[in-house]
Formats: C-alpha cells, structure tokens, sequence
C-alpha cells in the first residue's frame, strides 16, 4: 500500500490536477498545448542532455540491459502489429500505428518520476541509459516498417531519407545526440549555462505531468475497443513480463532489473498519437490507448513494484 500511496498516487495527482484544469476551463487547451510544446521540444530535451552528459557511460551502458528492454519492446511490437492485422482485420498501415503504441513506453514523463520515488535518484541512470536510444530506436523500427509497407510506390533511397529525417528532426534525439557529444568529448559547461540548465531540469517532469493531463481530457474513448484493451495489456503486461524474464536470465542487477521493469510498465506514452497523426492512421487507436492505459497503470504499476525486488 506505500508504494501506491508514496510513489504512484503523488505523480498521478499531478496528471489529476492538470486534467481537472482543462475539464474546468481554467486552463484552454490552446494553453496545454503550449505547455507541451515547451516541455516536449526544450525542457525534456534538456533534461535528456543534461543526464547523458553526466552519466558514467562506460558503467551504465550495458549490453544486457538494453537487450532484456528491448527484446520487450520489439515483442511488444510485433505482437500489437500481428494482432491488429490478424485477429482485428486492420489494414496494413493502421496495424503498424497499433504495434507502435506497443512499442513505445511513456519512458520519461512517466517512467523516471515513478522510478526515483521508488528506488531513489541514483536508480536513474539505468533509465536514462535506457531512454537514450529509445526515441531512436522505436522511431526508426516504426518508420522503416511503416515506409516498407507503403514502399509500393517509393524507392529504398526516398525511404531511407524519410526514416532519418523523422528520426534526426526530433528534439528528444537532439537533446540526447548533444549529451553525448559534451559526455564523450569532456565538454565543461559554464557555470552560469549548467545553474540555467539546473533550473529548467527542475520544472521538466511536473510540467510534463501537469501539461500530460490536460492532453489526455482532449482523448476522447471512442470504438475500436479490441484493439485498445489489446494495446493495454501488451503494454503494461507482456512487455515488463518479457524484460522482467529476459533480465533474470541475462542475470542484471537488482538496481538494472527495476529500472527496466518500470520503464517497460509504463503506458504508451503520448508520442504514439504524434506517429498516427503524421500518417493519419488509427487515430482512435492511439488515443484511447494512451488515455485508457495510462488509467490502468495506476494498477499495474503498483503490482509490478510489488514484485520487483
């Protein structure tokens, strides 16, 4: 019960507060989007940089971790993308869109506030070694087969120039890209530029929080409900039942297993409605996932802490 009432109910409270805002119409959904405009494209990216800039790469870096996460992940992907085309008759781009909210877990705005309520600050650098190649990876699976299955029409070198240009246009990649740059290159920072970056890491995550709320009132629960109960339970059931399983034999630490296990629990985050809106593509899906499993998870997160060591 502490883990629901000291870790989980403090970060939902914040999603709460800033639904209630929208709902009530203090806050426009004009402001919202603003706020995720900043949190999304500057101070996450920040964060993101800030982190990978610091962190001991050479100790936190590890094969296993990101093969246990991953594996998940991938899984999770082909089993959304097989399911919506085979059990649910979705065409071939909605079923791509599908595997994607399968794919991609809310690593940050959810996953790094529960992980350090949970197991503390120094916990983090597992997740952020995770979330450094998370955008990366899961747009790039995402993409390449979204573009193979629509490739009747297009060449390998037009594909190959769209997947990077998604890939590399995105702030998150951004922020992480110069993170490593600065890590490996053992760029020092002004002081003066480190106490602002200090500032905005500070306010990141309860503004995403906060402005993650309000985006999930605009999500309205509409139809295709075999799908949506089937993006929830890959997401926040198979995928950390893969990690957890795959990271007991690769044999991770107790400090590894968590983080992963966490981030894997986490619902879709919102970038899954970003990847069906730029195709157009099960739309619905998408957003009556995120909003449904992020509801769920308050559940299933607190069953996963239960577990972990």
């Amino acid at each position: 019960m502490s883990a629901l009432l000291d870790v989980i109910i403090p970060v939902f409270l914040i999603i709460g507060f800033g639904y209630c805002t929208v709902w009530t119409k203090l806050f426009s959904t004009d402001t919202i989007d603003g706020l995720m405009k900043f949190t999304q494209n500057f101070a996450i990216p920040v964060l993101l940089f800030d982190a990978i800039a610091k962190v001991d790469l050479i100790n936190v870096f590890n094969v296993n971790l990101f093969f246990s996460f991953y594996l998940g992940a991938t899984i999770g992907f082909l089993l959304g993308f097989f399911g919506a085309y085979y059990l649910f008759n979705r065409p071939l781009e909605d079923s791509v869109v599908i595997g994607f909210c399968c794919l991609f877990s809310n690593t940050v705005m959810l996953g790094l506030p529960i992980t350090e309520r949970a197991y503390g600050e120094d916990a983090l650098r597992h997740n952020f070694a995770i979330v450094s190649i998370h955008a990366p990876f899961c747009y790039f699976l995402g993409i390449t087969v979204m573009e193979l299955v629509k490739s009747s029409e297009k060449d390998l070198k037009k594909n190959i120039v769209t997947i990077l240009k998604a890939m590399f246009s995105n702030a998150l990649v951004v922020g992480i890209t110069l993170g490593f740059i600065v890590n490996i290159f053992e760029i020092k920072l002004a002081q003066s530029i480190q106490a602002s970056i200090d500032m905005i890491t500070a306010v990141a995550l309860p503004a995403a929080l906060f402005g993650m709320g309000g985006i999930l009132y605009q999500y309205r629960p509409q139809g295709d409900i075999g799908p949506i109960i089937m993006v929830c339970a890959l997401s926040l059931i198979i995928h950390p039942a893969v990690v957890w399983f795959a990271g007991r034999n690769f044999e991770l630490t107790d400090t590894q297993l968590r983080s992963a296990v966490i981030t894997a629990a986490m619902a879709p985050g919102i970038n899954t409605y970003v990847f069906a809106n730029i195709y157009g593509k099960a739309k619905r899906v998408a957003s009556t996932g995120v909003l449904l499993s992020t509801a769920f998870s308050i559940g299933t997160i607190w069953v996963w802490l239960s577990l972990l060591p």
